[in-house]
């Protein structure tokens, strides 16, 4: 795969896809989580979407260090607190059904619970411009534990637990800045812990790494733009972004499990 790959005269279109997937792969470390669920559809364009999730994995491993770095002082603990163990949960979950979980499913069930929230939050939002305020919702151990445990469960499947993370985060009403600590650690943690399931299933080679490699510039770039971005953006049109980029992936997700 990775003479395929990093042959740019043989093949400019899967290199295109690949670096624009790795940029998305930043943008989410830097703090806008779900635009790295663009990042697998993106490179599935060119090669099949196992392969893609695969080789992807070292590049979210990899720029997850310098979201670390770039956010190390502005998290949420108490959401980390519950999330990280039910989501490591979820990863294992995963692992163990992985011969037994239909990709497809699980693709529609993230899709339409996107779509879901997205038309709740806009609900929402139309009555407090007529007055109706939504107070923020706190962080919770049930919910937080069932959401995390969807959000390494889906992570392991297809990368895809952005949706879920926030379904569960997002009505807490967080600073842009602690939302995009806080979904970068849990996400950079789950990564490194499907490296070892992802090794054992097969699903990740030398090759890959070599690609990773060549891919690593571009992820690092997206990830220092995508942090740019979360401090320059008025925080309402943030989570508007964030909110309209949920809805999108969503929409994506639900087309490619009827089509798939």
């Amino acid at each position: 795969m990775s003479h395929f790959l990093l042959s740019l005269p043989a093949a400019p279109a899967i290199l295109i896809a690949a670096a624009v997937a790795a940029i998305a792969v930043g943008l989410s470390k830097g703090g806008l989580p779900v635009v790295g669920m663009l990042g697998v559809p993106v490179l599935a364009l060119t090669m099949p979407p196992f392969t893609a999730a695969a080789l992807l994995l070292p590049i979210y491993v990899l720029t997850d260090w310098f979201g670390l770095w770039i956010y190390r002082h502005r998290f949420d603990r108490r959401n980390l607190a519950i999330l990280i163990p039910a989501s490591i949960a979820g990863v294992g979950v995963g692992w163990a059904t992985a011969s037994m979980v239909s990709e497809r499913w699980v693709t529609l069930a993230i899709g339409l619970l996107g779509l879901a929230y997205c038309a709740d939050a806009w609900r929402k939002e139309i009555g407090r411009r007529r007055g109706r305020e939504t107070p923020p919702r706190p962080a919770d151990v049930p919910r937080g534990i069932f959401w995390g445990l969807v959000t390494g469960f889906t992570s392991f499947v297809s990368h895809s637990g952005g949706p879920p993370f926030q379904i569960y985060v997002l009505p807490q009403k967080l600073d842009k800045l602690a939302f995009a600590g806080t979904a970068t650690i849990l996400f950079a943690i789950v990564n490194a812990v499907k490296l070892v399931p992802y090794w054992v299933l097969g699903q990740l080679s030398f090759a890959n790494l070599e690609v990773a490699a060549v891919l690593v510039p571009f992820g690092i770039v997206g990830t220092f733009a995508g942090a740019k971005l979360v401090r320059v953006l008025p925080q309402a049109t943030f989570f508007r972004l964030v909110e309209l980029a949920l809805f999108l992936v969503s929409a994506k997700l639900v087309w490619d499990s009827a089509i798939g």
